[in-house]
């Protein structure tokens, strides 16, 4: 009983996959007369129909630059604002540490109207630098929260012998600590890049210009007022879904560790 259970809530888990594939090389009309069963005759042309007409490999750039930025600036600016935290038992660094948490709390609809304001008199708005300072930014907060609970398992006596030795307190960082991070490091740039790969909430009040769009973006062109095509977005989510996952298959491993490390002491 508990197999069958389990079988039945992959198989539900399984069910998008299926239909997203199912209907990415189906034709309009089949789609329209069976939507659930796998096709007789197999639509390759949906996809090129969609890389052409999302012009795709542009996009593609685009995520590509926008999540790598994104991780590298995530991973900077919360390891290094995670380790003053967790060095600094104080309220003024206590204070900062429950505005990170906090901000977890807060939806992004809440900022996007001063933030649109915000990039609009800096004339960033349809940029990608514009773009990956905000995807930054929404991640901070989590992502210190978990940085500082594992830096707190890390030894003082560490960083101490080195500061004795006269190394200053960026080399002590960058040489001993951050290559102590290794697993959370890993966890969050995980994390960091399914975040950044898969928005678009930010990235559609942001950017409207196609020349910068990422994959979200172009794929939502698929839908229209009165019209929709179907099979030529699923063929698009099924392209973008591909580089994502074959970089989750490779890094997911790493994921529980790292949160399960950071947890031991908070």
């Amino acid at each position: 009983m508990r197999i069958a259970i389990l079988y039945a809530i992959g198989l539900l888990f399984l069910f998008p996959f299926y239909i997203a594939i199912v209907y990415s090389i189906k034709t309009p009309i089949e789609t329209a007369e069976s939507p659930l069963s796998f096709p007789k005759h197999i639509s390759w042309s949906n996809y090129a129909d969609a890389i052409e007409a999302s012009n795709f490999f542009l996009a593609l750039r685009n995520s590509v630059v926008t999540t790598s930025a994104t991780v590298a600036l995530t991973i900077l600016v919360c390891s290094m604002g995670a380790y003053v935290i967790a060095r600094n038992n104080n309220r003024f660094y206590t204070f900062f540490y429950y505005l990170f948490m906090s901000s977890i709390m807060l939806p992004f609809q809440v900022l996007m109207f001063p933030l649109y304001k915000t990039w609009a008199d800096l004339h960033i708005l349809n940029t990608l630098p514009g773009l990956i300072t905000s995807l930054t930014g929404v991640q901070i907060g989590y992502f210190c929260f978990l940085y500082v609970g594992f830096i707190k398992t890390v030894p003082r006596e560490l960083e101490e012998s080195a500061l004795l030795d006269g190394a200053s307190r960026y080399r002590t960082f960058f040489s001993i600590i951050f290559p102590l991070l290794k697993p959370i490091n890993m966890t969050i740039i995980v994390l960091s890049a399914l975040g950044a790969w898969n928005d678009f909430v930010v990235s559609m009040v942001l950017v409207q210009k196609k020349a910068v769009s990422t994959l979200p973006l172009v794929q939502f062109q698929f839908f229209g007022e009165y019209t929709s095509q179907v099979n030529m977005a699923f063929a698009a989510i099924i392209l973008s879904m591909i580089p994502i996952m074959i970089f989750y298959g490779f890094a997911q491993r790493y994921i529980i560790g790292g949160v399960t490390a950071g947890a031991v002491k908070g």
